[in-house]
């Protein structure tokens, strides 16, 4: 253990996102003197830009969709209806953020972790300079910290198109949009990846008028081709306008009073008008590799993202390891703690925490919910994998029907000759928590027969993931 001044530490960590604290944490429990840095608040973008604030919200939409079928449960509203207060929406998701920022604070102090606020930044790989900030934000000084190890965690930020630039006001992103108290009446979102569809799926339930546009042929491109395709007809089934392959100049878009215009059309065919009263770009995200002193050290940047070990998560400079969004892959909270587990486990010579990108769950909080573990269909035959599947439909599900939300489907694939899991996509009420099973299953190189066979409750949701694992073998007993 490193010992001298208070400015020697065995591990530094810069960014305090939940890569970089789960890190911290694990490390100070491991006996490793830690220090913590962050320019913000403790929690990162998924606590306090991100993650919760926005599943906050769509916790509101999704109450109040069903609060419109009350009347289906036989419970009266009385002639008005539900209302949509959304000031109050806001005040709430602020509520649960800073709930959920104390108990990290908590964290730190139970961990005996040192959190520095103040920016940060390499000077080699095992110099971190600070420029302190008091709670208000000023500055406080300065500190340099020396490190047997450092991880750098410094996450992302959102990116927009090129030649488009976002105002905060009619043309908006998702940070924006976390610091709105306002529901605009029309909303042309750009991007049908994870985000786009969230708040699409958010604002179209409270009544926006919603435009969805994808560049790409499928909405949520990287998910199965299947749960594109049932995501695309429930938007529809809902209301909102859909356009795939979609085509503009972002240059070209005008902005006045009124809102937005664009001139948008997929490949091929003439454009045509669309106006709204706000556009959010939701085009992805840049990795916070600027401004953090990459260049004294003999780290590797490609594409935009840092080179690492994907076992060790060290980049080329020996005691510096990166993780989370800056180093590419799937840009999942989850995803940053696993890395920075296994980072730790590499620095302090304990049981490696290997991180297996195919075994990593995704989730998305639209409605219906999306989830997916593995490989999908197209992925399948693009390795040259032989494969069977099995799917089941929420419909034919008891505790779907009880709970009036049944769109949707369990879809298992497992390998044609072994039976090996190869994926599990999941389109439909609660499957965002539903994929901890299959997640487990993947961890243990489970079976489909071995998945099916497990034995789910009833009537409960979970049902449908064991009816689809056992359909792999075409042995489903309810459909």
């Amino acid at each position: 253990m490193a010992v001298g001044s208070s400015n020697s530490f065995d591990l530094v960590v810069l960014g305090a996102g939940t890569g970089g604290y789960s890190a911290a944490f694990r490390a100070a429990q491991l006996g490793l003197k830690v220090a913590l840095i962050d320019a913000h608040k403790i929690g990162g973008t998924c606590l306090h830009s991100g993650c919760i604030p926005t599943k906050a919200m769509l916790e509101s939409a999704d109450l109040y969709a069903k609060v419109k079928k009350a009347g289906d449960f036989g419970i009266g509203l009385g002639a008005g209806g539900p209302t949509v207060d959304f000031a109050t929406i806001a005040m709430r998701r602020g509520q649960v953020v800073e709930r959920l920022h104390k108990g990290l604070q908590g964290l730190v102090k139970k961990n005996k972790v040192e959190f520095i606020h103040g920016r940060g930044w390499l000077k080699g790989g095992k110099h971190v300079e600070i420029d302190l900030l008091g709670d208000d934000g000023a500055p406080a000084g300065h500190r340099t910290l020396d490190a047997t190890d450092v991880i750098l965690a410094t996450g992302s930020r959102v990116r927009s198109l090129p030649g488009l630039t976002p105002d905060g006001r009619k043309i908006v992103t998702s940070d924006d949009i976390l610091l709105s108290d306002r529901l605009p009446a029309s909303l042309i979102v750009v991007g049908g990846g994870a985000v786009g569809v969230e708040f699409a799926s958010f604002y179209a339930d409270l009544g926006t008028t919603v435009t969805l546009l994808e560049y790409l042929p499928a909405l949520v491109p990287l998910e199965d081709r299947e749960v594109s395709a049932e995501l695309e007809r429930s938007f529809r089934r809902r209301g909102m306008a859909i356009m795939t392959g979609a085509r503009f100049d972002p240059t070209s878009v005008e902005v006045d009073e009124a809102g937005v215009r664009l001139m948008v059309g997929p490949e091929g065919e003439a454009p045509k008008e669309l106006r709204a009263e706000q556009l959010l770009v939701a085009t992805g995200r840049a990795a916070n590799i600027e401004d953090v002193g990459l260049e004294t050290t003999r780290a590797k940047v490609d594409k935009g993202v840092v080179q690492v070990d994907p076992k060790t998560m060290r980049t080329a400079e020996p005691h510096l390891y990166a993780i989370g969004d800056i180093i590419g892959g799937l840009w999942l909270a989850h995803v940053a703690a696993h890395e920075g587990l296994a980072a730790v486990a590499a620095i302090a010579g304990a049981e490696a925490e290997e991180v297996d990108y195919l075994k990593m769950p995704r989730a998305t909080y639209c409605r219906p919910q999306i989830a997916s573990i593995g490989r999908s269909e197209q992925e399948c035959e693009r390795d040259g994998l032989p494969f069977k599947t099995g799917k089941f439909p929420f419909i034919a599900n008891g505790k779907a029907l009880i709970g009036g939300d049944y769109e949707g489907f369990a879809k298992v694939i497992a390998h044609a000759q072994t039976d090996e899991l190869l994926g599990v996509h999941l389109i439909g009420p609660h499957v965002t928590d539903l994929i901890a099973e299959a997640s487990a299953a993947m961890l243990l190189e489970s079976t489909a027969w071995e998945l099916g066979a497990a034995v789910h409750p009833h009537p409960t949701l979970s049902e449908a993931l064991g009816e689809a694992a056992m359909a792999v073998a075409g042995r489903a007993v309810n459909f």
